[in-house]
């Protein structure tokens, strides 16, 4: 089982992702957790790391946690993705490994990982992606 924390960044009822460097899937923002973090702890480290901004803590709302096949790794490798909303500071910006920061619809499926093709349909039942 592979533990992520991930952020459910929403925009005119698109959602941000990631693409990093010498790959051709995007996947939500956040990433693992290291021994000892919260939720939170993970999501507010990820991002700035990932997206050169800081997330309020405080402002911290889970959307779900969701499970699939993990991209990339043996069949049966399960990744479990705790999710969340949160307001932030400062300028989105590809820091680190991420390369390309793109606003993506249900239409962009195809594009990103299977557990993020669940919380794309998950987003999209609500209404909150087009």
């Amino acid at each position: 089982m592979i533990d992520k924390v991930a952020w459910i960044l929403l925009r005119d009822k698109r959602v941000l992702g990631t693409r990093s460097k010498g790959k051709d899937t995007f996947y939500l923002p956040g990433g693992k957790r290291e021994p000892g973090e919260s939720d939170v702890d993970t999501l507010v480290r990820e991002i700035a790391e990932e997206l050169s901004v800081l997330v309020d803590r405080e402002s911290a709302v889970p959307v779900g946690v969701f499970e699939a096949q993990a991209h990339g790794h043996a069949s049966g490798t399960i990744v479990r993705m705790s999710c969340y909303t949160a307001s932030f500071s400062g300028n989105l910006a590809a820091a680190n490994e991420i390369e390309e920061l793109a606003w993506l619809t249900l239409a962009d499926r195809d594009r990103v990982s299977p557990v993020d093709r669940i919380i794309f349909a998950h987003l999209h039942e609500k209404g909150l992606l087009e």
